[in-house]
């Protein structure tokens, strides 16, 4: 029979890349570390890894295995706190995804309440760059709760959070003729060279299909994996970026101006089942207290 401590084994070599980095890991010697895992093969029905001379490697069946180990291990620290939580302690980890411009914009505001009001419960933000990266992750049990754009077609609870809008970020020196309206037309940006976001970076593919939408193509002056990176460099003169109005510190150099056509997406707290009463009790906090 498959048991939680065979599966964490499982998942700590695969994370590790070594019988004996996991072992060192998990303070277990690495014959019985081996032993359980060739026990765990047998409960299955064959082999999940691929011994290499410096290296292991999951064979198919370890392959769809994987997520299933992770999300049944998710699934046991859940039950842990929300035991904890029933029986009237709160100590124990949350853990959330989100992808990078929402850690930075919309999530401090709220954080820092939940840790003012259950400073026992510890958060591990796990980032991703796309909405995509962030989807599989939950679906693979790599979290309790999911932060980010609304989820099309999921299956589990989505909770919305509210609509996040764009902005427009212009070189702080120099005027426009829309500087008295606080508003732009993207199309009239169309020859600049853009402050953009690396490839993989969900917001490339937002920039992209706006400036499309208004009937060009953006050049990139330079691109950055990081969000809160965009509004400086194009406050520094490298060119307009469109970047999260939530991600503007408070005393900001750069022109700010909305777009023509206004830029929004909504953005949704989901998990994959009905939230334990730890999960609920975060979405609740972030619905009310996230910059949004």
């Amino acid at each position: 029979m498959t048991s939680l401590r065979q599966l964490e084994y499982l998942v700590t070599v695969v994370d590790t890349g070594s019988f004996t980095r996991a072992a060192e890991q998990l303070h277990v010697t690495q014959p019985a570390l081996s032993h359980q895992m060739r026990a765990l093969e047998r409960s299955v029905g064959g082999p999940l890894l691929e011994r290499l001379p410096r290296a292991v490697r999951l064979t198919p069946m370890g392959r769809a295995m994987l997520p299933h180990a992770r999300a049944a291990l998710a699934d046991a620290e859940r039950a842990r706190c929300a035991a904890r939580l029933t029986s009237g302690t709160t100590a124990g980890e949350l853990q959330v995804a989100t992808v990078y411009s929402v850690s930075l914009g919309v999530l401090p505001p709220a954080l820092r309440v939940w840790r003012r009001d259950r400073p026992d419960v510890d958060v591990r933000l796990i980032e991703f760059r796309h909405a995509g990266e962030l989807r599989d992750a939950m679906n693979a049990g790599e979290a309790d709760v999911a932060l980010g754009p609304c989820p099309g077609d999921w299956a589990g609870p989505v909770r919305e959070l509210g609509v996040e809008e764009f902005v427009v970020v212009l070189p702080a020196d120099g005027a426009r003729e829309d500087d008295d309206t606080g508003v732009v037309d993207l199309a009239t940006l169309a020859d600049c060279a853009w402050v953009h976001y690396a490839p993989g970076n969900g917001l490339a593919e937002l920039v992209d299909a706006t400036c499309a939408a208004a009937g060009f193509r953006p050049r990139a002056a330079v691109r950055t994996e990081q969000t809160a990176a965009a509004p400086i460099l194009a406050a520094a003169g490298l060119g307009p970026a469109l970047v999260p109005a939530n991600v503007l510190p408070a005393r900001f150099d750069g022109r700010v101006l909305r777009p023509k056509v206004p830029v929004r997406r909504t953005l949704a707290a989901y998990t994959r089942a009905a939230p334990d009463p730890l999960t609920g009790a975060f979405i609740e906090t972030v619905a009310e207290h996230a910059t949004v």
